[in-house]
């Protein structure tokens, strides 16, 4: 079994931060390396000038530059300095006692070599040994020479090595101490990142709902879009969950009607059969509007005006068939020609929750109003002659699960249903005490 190993971030992170701080810091060595050969090369050059006159005084208390240049043949004193003295053509012509002692007869040929490079001027010669060389135009009896003067390079090489040494090691603990704040500085850039992995992994336990706020900046727009993400999902699963238990809700009324009509043996087979496929009708199209709610939500639903008379009496006719036992009187003030602004199947919710509380309440008394108001609203009234809400209840059974009788049967939907209705058209859902001595529910929404 081959394992594959995880592609990590910090991997990465590390991998060029280091490779990238270990090529300058090289780079960076070697410039101070070849730096510090210049400045060595370039003192050991000013001394040397600063020698010039001690070389030439060495030459004269030696007898070494007299009035011809016959000396250049006969120079076999010993002398402090290896120099060589070359021609125009860089032969070597002169060569002092030290360097005649280290055997150093070809250094003009070997020089000529070189020279056409920058300086610091580097050669090992006939000894085997390296030497720093230094180049020194002259005229001796009219005749121009180019003396070289050697110094033994083993000093500077040492020294040299030491300082490159000491260098690299001071680069090491850099690298070190970068390395050291590489991780300190991912530890602690990535804090937010281990900290947004175990708020959406509470999340996914259920144990928080949204990430917390206090990120930095680069990761807060990040934050805020899982938080949006986050609520539009329970936005979402609240609005599919709320519109099925609408839904449940709403066909439980249709499903007593076609009980009630398969049960009213008043009916015979043919208008039974017209009144369940109206009211099948009525279940359909709420099926496909609380779908439609499901993925729009109450504002995608505005899109129309129904007519209310018909709506509110074919309502009022599937409800009597389902109190027949109660002997309802109902009554209906709708001129015909009064427009809902709005869905029908939002009217339809309105209406059909209102009136089945208020015939499954009442007494022996409905009414049902609409009209548009003087301040040019649509107005929807339903009062019954019940027993009333009391007034500490009536902003509590606006919310679902609430129930304003707890003996009765139903699961506190349809009151909140409406309030969403309502809301979404920007209109009110009131709860006032009836001229009937019931409740009164009045809708007012803008036209």
């Amino acid at each position: 079994m081959q394992l594959k190993p995880k592609k990590r971030l910090l991997t990465r992170m590390y991998l060029t931060s280091l490779s990238i701080i270990t090529l300058v810091g090289f780079g960076l060595a070697w410039m101070v390396n070849m730096l510090h050969a210049q400045n060595s090369y370039n003192e050991e050059t000013a001394q040397l000038i600063a020698e010039i006159p001690q070389v030439a005084a060495e030459l004269r208390e030696h007898d070494l530059i007299p009035d011809t240049s016959a000396w250049l043949d006969e120079n076999k004193k010993p002398g402090g300095f290896v120099v060589v003295s070359c021609d125009d053509r860089f032969k070597q012509v002169w060569t002092s006692a030290l360097a005649v002692d280290k055997g150093l007869f070809d250094t003009c040929e070997r020089f000529n070599e070189i020279r056409g490079d920058s300086p610091p001027y580097y050669l090992t010669l006939a000894d085997e040994r390296g030497y720093f060389i230094y180049l020194l135009s002259v005229e001796i009896s009219g005749v121009h020479y180019n003396l070289l003067m050697m110094k033994d390079a083993a000093r500077l090489e040492l020294e040299s090595s030491k300082y490159a040494r000491t260098t690299y090691l001071r680069l090491a603990l850099v690298l070190a101490l970068a390395l050291l704040l590489l991780v300190s500085a991912a530890y602690w850039g990535l804090r937010p990142l281990t900290r947004m992995q175990a708020e959406l992994q509470a999340i996914s336990d259920g144990k928080a709902s949204s990430l917390s706020g206090g990120y930095p900046v680069e990761v807060e727009g990040i934050t805020q879009a899982l938080n949006q993400l986050l609520l539009q999902t329970k936005s979402q699963q609240e609005r599919y969950q709320n519109a099925m238990n609408d839904l449940a809700h709403s066909l439980k009324t249709r499903l007593a009607a076609v009980h009630a009509i398969t049960d009213d043996s008043a009916l015979d087979k043919t208008s039974s059969h017209e009144k369940i496929m109206e009211q099948v009708s009525q279940m359909d199209h709420l099926v496909k509007y609380q779908l439609k709610r499901a993925m729009l939500g109450r504002k995608g639903l505005k899109q129309e005006q129904t007519q209310v008379a018909p709506l509110v009496e074919q309502l009022a006719q599937m409800l009597y068939k389902i109190h027949r036992d109660k002997s309802v009187k109902f009554s209906a003030n709708i001129p015909p020609l009064i427009l809902f602004p709005g869905d029908k199947g939002d009217l339809m919710e309105l209406c059909g929750n209102l009136m089945e509380n208020a015939f499954r309440l009442c007494i022996s008394q409905v009414r049902v109003t609409a009209a548009i108001t003087d301040e040019g609203e649509f107005e929807l009234r339903v009062e019954d002659d019940g027993p009333g809400v009391a007034e500490s209840l009536r902003y509590k059974i606006l919310e679902r699960g609430v129930r304003a009788d707890s003996q009765s049967p139903g699961q506190g939907i349809g009151l909140a249903v409406c309030h969403e209705i309502v809301e979404s058209y920007n209109g009110s859902l009131t709860i006032e005490e009836s001229a009937l001595e019931g409740a009164l529910f009045r809708i007012r929404i803008p036209v």
